[in-house]
């Protein structure tokens, strides 16, 4: 199974340079949708309910303190097949050329974000997981 570094360089080589946030959320659709659509992950690595949208914590620890990036040091994208490419390219054509905030604020109004959230103040931080089940779920019946 691929790495979320290797869906995030990816992600990256079809559209940098862009901000980490955004680079976040793309990564949170990308798995979403080849959960829907290839009925598996694209990666292992567990989404949390942070405030301002889904994170994967390993993919923040390696782009933290940074705003933008162009590429990422650890990830291949030749660990992903071409389904999962072709499934990552289907995110990037729906969600790639919306601005970082409407991405995160677009989370902010599906169930799976929320309800990991759930007894949280909105100013909050979270590390509650966004599970895969909840995310097959409620983007399966859209």
């Amino acid at each position: 199974m691929a790495s979320v570094f290797d869906v995030a360089t990816y992600i990256l080589e079809k559209k940098a340079p862009m901000t980490v946030m955004k680079l976040q959320k793309l990564v949170y659709y990308s798995q979403a949708w080849s959960l829907v659509w290839d009925e598996k992950p694209l990666f292992e690595q567990e989404i949390q309910a942070w405030r301002h949208g889904p994170v994967v914590a390993e993919l923040y620890q390696a782009h933290k303190g940074q705003y933008q990036l162009d590429q990422l040091p650890n990830g291949n994208s030749h660990n992903l097949t071409d389904g999962e490419k072709d499934t990552i390219d289907s995110v990037l054509d729906t969600y790639g050329d919306k601005s970082s905030q409407w991405l995160s604020d677009l989370t902010h109004m599906e169930s799976p974000w929320i309800d990991a959230r759930k007894g949280f103040p909105s100013d909050s931080p979270s590390q509650n997981e966004i599970t895969q089940g909840s995310m097959m779920e409620y983007y399966s019946s859209l």
